[in-house]
C-alpha cells in the first residue's frame, strides 16, 4: 500500500517539473497561453492564490508584457517585476475595483474555501475584477481525491474522512490527532461538479480536462475574443 501511495504523491509532486500534474498544468497552460494572445500584446492578470513558482515554470516570470498581481491570505516574496504579491481573501476582494483586471486566473484554489457558499462569493468576485477569466479546479467525480490521495475519499461519509486523517497520512496531509484540526483540513476541501461549475460561471465555456477515460478537472473561462482555443 505504501508502495502505491508513493507512487500517487510521485505522480502528484508539484514541486516536480517531470511529474504527472506538472506535466497536464503545462498541456492545460498552453490552451490558456493561446487564447490569452486574443487579448492584445500586453495583459494585466489578478492571479488567486497563485505563486511566484507557478509562472516561472509556466515560463511568464519576468515577461514584462504579463503584469500578474498574486493574492493569498499572505503576502510573499517575488524576485520579478512583473509578479507582485498582495493579502487578501479571494471571497471578498476588498479594494480591488470592478474591471480593473484584464484576466481573472485561478488554479486549484476554489475547492478550497471550505463552503459552496464560499464559492459562490469567489466566482461573483472572479466576474467581477476582470474582464475575462479562466479558472480550473478538480473534478469531483475523478476517482483520484487529488489532495488526499484516496480513492472515493470524497464520496464517504465526513466522520470517516476525519477517522482517517487523524489516524495515517493522507496524500499530502495527516495524520492529525487534534480532531478540530483534523476536521478543518478535511472541511477545506470540497470539489466541485459539472452543474455546480455551471452554476458558479453561468457565463463561461465549460472545459473537461481528460485523463483517460475520465475527466480530471473542469476549466470554466470566458471574455476572451472567439478563438478556436
Amino acid at each position: 500500500m505504501s508502495e502505491k501511495i508513493g507512487g500517487i504523491r510521485g505522480m502528484a509532486d508539484w514541486r516536480n517539473p517531470k511529474s504527472m500534474m506538472n506535466r497536464m498544468r503545462q498541456r492545460r497552460f498552453e490552451k490558456f497561453d493561446k487564447i490569452t494572445k486574443s487579448l492584445g500584446e500586453t495583459v494585466s492578470i489578478i492571479d488567486l492564490g497563485g505563486t511566484v513558482e507557478f509562472w516561472e515554470r509556466r515560463g511568464w516570470a519576468g515577461r514584462e508584457d504579463r503584469q500578474i498581481t498574486l493574492i493569498n491570505l499572505e503576502e510573499s516574496e517575488s524576485k520579478y517585476s512583473n509578479i507582485q504579491s498582495k493579502a487578501g481573501d479571494a471571497t471578498r476582494l476588498d479594494g480591488v475595483a470592478d474591471g480593473e483586471f484584464d484576466i481573472a486566473f485561478s488554479n486549484s484554489v476554489i475547492e478550497h474555501v471550505f463552503t459552496y457558499e464560499n464559492q459562490e462569493k469567489m466566482a461573483a468576485e472572479v466576474r467581477r475584477v476582470a474582464g475575462a477569466y479562466w479558472v480550473q479546479t478538480p473534478n469531483y467525480w475523478f476517482p483520484m481525491e487529488p489532495h488526499f490521495h484516496v480513492p472515493g475519499w470524497q464520496w464517504l461519509p465526513k466522520s470517516i474522512r476525519y477517522s482517517l486523517i487523524r489516524r495515517r497520512r493522507c496524500g499530502w496531509r495527516g495524520p492529525e490527532r487534534d480532531p478540530e484540526k483534523a476536521k478543518q483540513l478535511v472541511d477545506e476541501v470540497r470539489l466541485v461538479t459539472k452543474r455546480e461549475m455551471r452554476k458558479l460561471f453561468p457565463d463561461s465555456t465549460l472545459w473537461g480536462e481528460r485523463f483517460g477515460p475520465f475527466v480530471k478537472s473542469w476549466v470554466a473561462y470566458s471574455g476572451f475574443p472567439e478563438v478556436e482555443a
